[in-house]
């Protein structure tokens, strides 16, 4: 498989392809690969019921058309030390999303940052090791970048990660 590839991303790799309908079998691809991503490509021909060679095309081609972005692990973060989450809304100053979103990349906890519209811009999503370390990563850390006009913590009690349904 395109290992580097997958290592790295796809930044810098020049524009990505048009978007391709996905089949049934590359659903069920993703959908194995989501439940286990380092199922091997022997595991995934048979339960999909292509050959060896077919299901290696057909994920070479899933991660080169930037549909599978990457392989990693699940984690528990109560358990890996950062037992604290929040959501994180922010107000910025108008047409500043990449200059702020580069910030934003460089939080220690930072987990999932997106650009919404409605009352708010930014939802940023963090782990933190406690509500100390939150409490300065939102007073300390995010209310000093410039663009920052507000922000809003919504403390997280509990937790589920959800797996796509295809």
């Amino acid at each position: 498989m395109a290992s580097e590839q997958m290592a790295e991303g796809r930044e810098g790799t020049g524009p990505l392809p048009p978007a391709r309908p996905l089949d049934a079998i590359d659903q069920d691809i993703l959908r194995m690969l989501q439940a286990d991503g380092r199922a091997s490509i022997r595991s995934v021909a048979e339960r999909v019921h292509v050959s060896r060679a077919n299901a290696y095309a057909r994920i070479n081609r899933l991660v080169e058309d930037g549909v599978i972005r990457g392989f990693g692990a699940r984690v528990d973060h109560e358990r890996a030390g950062h037992g604290t989450s929040a959501y994180i809304t922010l107000k910025i100053v108008q047409n500043t999303w990449r200059t702020v979103r580069e910030q934003l990349r460089q939080l220690p906890g930072a987990s999932h940052i997106a650009l919404v519209g409605g009352d708010f811009d930014v939802l940023l999503l963090v782990h933190t090791p406690d509500n100390r370390a939150l409490r300065e990563l939102v007073l300390t850390r995010l209310q000093a970048i410039p663009e920052v006009l507000s922000t809003r913590t919504l403390l997280v009690f509990e937790e589920e990660d959800l797996e796509p349904q295809w």
